[in-house]
């Protein structure tokens, strides 16, 4: 059974692995694609993570434009009681042409958790997360910080989101927002879900210290770089062997990921697991949960057998020799934030 673990000051706690859904939805909507799974597809990955102590769940307004949220909405409401899972979902991106389709004005803000709350069919979000900074949101005006952090107040003390957290933005940009709502009296965030794994490390410079002399949650998406550590591409970009990864998807992670050191780490998590008798996904995520200032890491997952494995990596404890020759090779690389697209 997975622990649970609290998150930064909060009273609101969280499993050491929380489910990302971003691959629940309906085939073709949005961004979905041929890897998408259904209501009745995920039934079994929701049952089995339930039933191992897997209780947060993260969504995204965005992911395949407000279907995964249908999906996940319906699984979770068939399968549990409101009080035994964490929902959270993330605002911001653009969910259509208009005007204030997307973003973090205050009429976005207060609409957009009302459209999330009719997708999943619930009376609130425990954790509502903006998807990126007020200033970070593509074909967006900037909207000022003081607008958004009293609007994602408001909707706290409305009783429809319990909890704020943010996502993906520079170190400084968080502070500001932070400052904002401590300055106001307004709610201040409990969580950051940054980019963070053994071939994208730029988040160790200022964000992750921030985080931890703060005591904000730090919960990574991205943990297995989308395949990358899990053997899925054998080498390189054109050994995709997942439909994922052979598919037009692959052109995201191709952006992500860059630098001579990507692949030879990779072979390196490969030689370790062979080594600690585990599979390559296992120790990747070992190696972020060997980091203190992780909280609790998001995980995405196709198969029961995958959310097994992903558990099972919570018990694995790597030797400090091991950590340092998985690391050894990572070299800096442009922060993707300052190309905007993290």
């Amino acid at each position: 059974m997975l622990q649970a673990v609290q998150l930064g000051k909060s009273g609101l706690r969280a499993s050491k692995l929380c489910l990302g859904t971003m691959n629940f939805g309906i085939p073709g909507r949005g961004h979905q694609g041929d890897w998408t799974l259904d209501v009745d597809a995920g039934r079994p990955i929701f049952e089995a993570a339930l039933d191992k102590g897997l209780f947060y769940f993260d969504c995204a307004d965005i992911y395949g434009l407000g279907a995964s949220e249908e999906v996940v909405g319906t699984l979770l409401r068939s399968l549990a009681p409101r009080e035994d899972y964490v929902m959270a979902t993330k605002i911001a991106m653009p969910m259509g042409r208009g005007a204030h389709s997307g973003g973090l004005s205050r009429k976005h803000i207060i609409e957009g958790v009302d459209a999330s709350l009719r997708r999943l069919g619930m009376d609130y979000i425990d954790h509502l997360v903006i998807h990126r900074h007020p200033h970070g949101i593509p074909g967006h005006v900037q909207t000022p910080v003081e607008e958004t952090m009293q609007a994602l107040h408001d909707v706290v003390k409305s009783g429809k989101v319990h909890y704020l957290g943010a996502s993906s933005m520079f170190a400084w940009q968080f502070a500001e927002l932070q400052m904002t709502a401590k300055m106001h009296g307004w709610t201040p965030f409990i969580s950051m879900q940054n980019h963070y794994n053994l071939v994208y490390r730029e988040e160790e410079r200022e964000m992750n210290a921030y985080c931890a002399s703060s005591d904000i949650a730090l919960m990574p998406w991205s943990p297995l770089a989308r395949g990358i550590l899990t053997g899925t591409y054998q080498g390189g970009f054109s050994g995709g062997s997942t439909s994922r990864s052979k598919g037009a998807d692959r052109q995201r992670t191709e952006s992500l990921y860059v630098g001579e050191h990507v692949f030879p780490t990779a072979q390196r998590v490969v030689e370790l697991a062979d080594k600690y008798a585990a599979k390559p996904a296992q120790i990747a995520l070992a190696w972020l949960l060997s980091k203190p200032e992780v909280s609790a890491p998001i995980v995405g997952v196709s198969r029961v057998d995958q959310l097994d494995e992903l558990i099972g990596a919570t018990e694995i404890v790597l030797a400090p020799a091991d950590i340092d020759y998985l690391e050894a090779l990572y070299r800096p690389v442009p922060n993707l934030l300052s190309n905007g697209f993290s």
